[in-house]
Parts: C-alpha cells; sequence; structure tokens
C-alpha cells in the first residue's frame, strides 16, 4: 500500500458519548458495564487485550493475551511463567493491559501491578481447560527458540498417547496473575477527534478519583 494511502485512512467516531454524570463511581462496575455491552454487540473476542511489560530498563514489549476474570481486586490472565512476558513480569511487576473494541468505539486502558494468582487456584483453572490446551501448555517451551514445528507435534502427539487416560498434571511453570489496577481509562471515539477520555485514579485502598483528559 502506498504510504500517502495509509496516511489517508481515518475514521469519524460518532456512535456515542462518555460524559461524568453517565459513569459509576467504580471503574471495576464500568468495566462490567462496558464488557457485557461487548458481549451483547457481539464484539469478536470482548476478553482479548493487550499486555504490556517491561524489563526493569524499560525496554517494553506487547502481545495479545484473553482476560479470564474480573473483580474489585483486579484483572486475572494465565501463561507460561518462563515465557518473555514472565520473566519480565519477575524482574518488573508494573504492567498495563489495554481492551479495544473498535466497532463499538471504545477502548479501555489499565494500569497497574502484577502477582501470581494462588497455585491452587492456577491449579483449578488449568484442569478446567479442555485437555489438548492442558497437553499444548506442558508441550510447549514458550518463548524459546526450536528448531521445527514437528518439533512440537511429535511432543504433543507423544503426550496425548501419555495421557490418553488421565489427568494432565499442571506444569510448576504455568499459572494466572492478577493485575492489581491503580489508573483506568475509558475512551469513547468522538467527532472530529474530540474523543471523550474519562480516567480513574486510585486514591487508596478503596476510593478513586475521576477525572477528564484532553483527546
Amino acid at each position: 500500500m502506498d504510504q500517502k494511502d495509509i496516511e489517508n485512512l481515518r475514521q469519524d467516531y460518532a456512535s456515542a458519548s462518555l460524559i461524568e454524570n453517565d459513569v459509576d463511581s467504580n471503574p471495576i462496575k464500568q468495566f462490567d458495564k462496558w464488557f457485557n455491552e461487548a458481549i451483547n454487540s457481539k464484539v469478536h473476542e470482548p476478553n482479548a487485550m493487550t499486555l504490556a511489560t517491561a524489563t526493569p530498563d524499560g525496554r517494553p514489549s506487547a502481545r495479545i493475551v484473553l482476560l479470564k476474570g474480573f473483580s474489585d481486586d483486579g484483572f486475572k490472565f494465565y501463561t507460561n511463567y518462563l515465557s518473555r512476558k514472565g520473566k519480565e513480569l519477575a524482574k518488573n511487576p508494573n504492567a498495563a493491559i489495554v481492551f479495544f473494541w473498535g466497532d463499538m468505539e471504545r477502548q479501555i486502558r489499565i494500569e497497574g501491578v502484577t502477582e501470581k494468582l494462588d497455585k491452587a487456584y492456577s491449579e483449578k483453572y488449568f484442569h478446567s481447560r479442555p485437555k489438548l490446551s492442558q497437553i499444548g501448555a506442558v508441550a510447549s517451551p514458550q518463548s524459546q527458540e526450536i528448531d521445527s514445528r514437528e518439533i512440537l507435534e511429535i511432543k504433543m502427539a507423544e503426550l496425548e498417547k501419555n495421557y490418553a487416560d488421565k489427568e494432565v498434571p499442571k506444569p510448576s511453570h504455568w499459572g494466572g496473575y492478577i493485575l492489581r489496577p491503580r489508573l483506568i481509562e475509558f475512551w469513547q471515539g468522538r467527532r472530529s477527534r474530540l474523543h471523550d477520555r474519562i480516567v480513574y485514579k486510585k486514591i487508596d485502598n478503596k476510593n478513586w478519583k475521576i477525572v477528564r483528559l484532553a483527546p
């Protein structure tokens, strides 16, 4: 595609608005409202989110993961602790997640600190997954260099045979995280790039300050 064509790609947003009087005082309740609206609007994989992590010296990386639960405590996801994101979170627990629901002209940014979920909680979730997904988590040395896909397929076939009639043990290097938010921003697209940006900033263990940012 010609660079000028890319420069001219733009979308004017006009489907909704977001004002302070309409948002909940609790950002988790506001997230729940928007999340359910995304589900009801048939957004494809509304729980898909960009997870951004960084090394201790500030080199960032980002990837798409799936939200697997949320509450006033935070936002939960699962991964291989030995993956790049797992290693970065071990040394720098600060992280950010972003949801973008383009069809609804909405975005949610969340910043906070991560910590590992309790082992028993991760164990319970691991065994709720389809068996082949469990085996895949065992077979794949996530983020490590491998010589070919064939290596993975051979390992997968071996493990399918080994665990054909028994439970797959959760790998010790696999489990969950919770991101405890300190900032949550709700973005609603508006005309002429004058988008609505409502931000919740945590001021203590229970209370949030709500502010508006210029687009």
